[in-house]
């Protein structure tokens, strides 16, 4: 199994950036595609974005596009989720997970999680 730890999150100003870390311990790393998912006060949890096992397959959340960006260092064993134009919507927990499929764009796919970590967005 794998162990997740997510650190970046904040508070920013509309239009501003951050840059989500997912360190990863346990079981190695690349045999895991990875997603950031976020939960909005009063909404369920949605994917923001994922990538495959290679980092060679993304797929995103139309509302995230062109601003977030995925990425992976296996050599690090760490995930980021690059977040940029930052609106106040965005404004949610980010979660990190990891799945034994190659790439995968559903919840249920997702068997290992972290804790969580806010990220808030003012006007």
């Amino acid at each position: 199994q794998v162990q997740l730890v997510e650190s970046g999150g904040g508070s920013v100003q509309d239009g501003g950036s951050l840059r989500l870390s997912c360190a990863a311990s346990g079981r190695t790393f690349s045999a895991y595609g990875m997603g950031w998912f976020r939960q909005a006060p009063g909404k369920e949890r949605e994917l923001a974005a994922a990538l495959s096992r290679g980092g060679g397959v993304t797929s995103y959340a139309d509302s995230v596009k062109g601003r977030f960006t995925i990425s992976r260092d296996n050599a690090q064993n760490t995930a980021y989720l690059q977040m940029n134009s930052l609106k106040p919507e965005d404004t949610a927990v980010y979660y990190c997970a990891a799945t034994e499929k190659v790439v995968a764009t559903t919840e249920n796919a997702y068997r290992y999680w972290g804790q969580g970590t806010q990220v808030t967005v003012s006007s």
